[in-house]
């Protein structure tokens, strides 16, 4: 069983990451204790340097975003990230959280001077809208693009 200590060292270890292989790693050690592990990404976040390591806590936290509010907060404090990817994975947690509470920070982002990040914090505010988590990814409503975060690694399938 990992202790606190333990789990802070892999999620440093995680956040210091820039290959497959190492993230790969030390989530693979994280992944059995679960939603545990967000208050430690919440408490790495600020400190990370690396804007792939504050992405993983993102990505990795996303399947736990309609059952742990932590997992919402964290997206939240990354939306005003300077890099445009975490803004983006931050987007994507919130559009799959559903939760009505981040439309007005969204809101706030959809007037960032990116054009990528309006584009990402609209899609968002569409998601929790329609309450369809799908029409993050599918931004014209098609119905053939859907998105899955159910703890399996994140894809996006073309529906049939």
């Amino acid at each position: 069983m990992l202790t606190d200590q333990g789990i802070a060292g892999l999620v440093q270890q995680l956040g210091a990451s820039t290959g497959v292989v190492e993230e790969d790693s030390a989530w693979a050690q994280l992944r059995p204790i679960g939603a545990r592990v967000l208050p430690f990404f919440l408490a790495a976040y600020p400190k990370t340097r690396k804007w792939q390591g504050r992405a993983s806590f993102i990505y990795h936290a996303l399947q736990f975003a309609r059952t742990d509010p932590l997992a919402a907060k964290l997206a939240t404090m990354a939306l005003w990230d300077k890099s445009r990817s975490v803004r983006y994975r931050a987007c994507m947690l919130l559009a799959c959280a559903l939760d009505r509470n981040a439309l007005p920070e969204l809101r706030r982002l959809s007037e960032h001077e990116d054009s990528g990040t309006v584009a990402d914090a609209r899609a968002a505010i569409d998601a929790i809208t329609h309450q369809n988590h799908h029409f993050y990814i599918d931004r014209d409503h098609t119905g053939r693009v859907k998105l899955n975060f159910d703890g399996s690694p994140l894809h996006e399938e073309l529906a049939g």
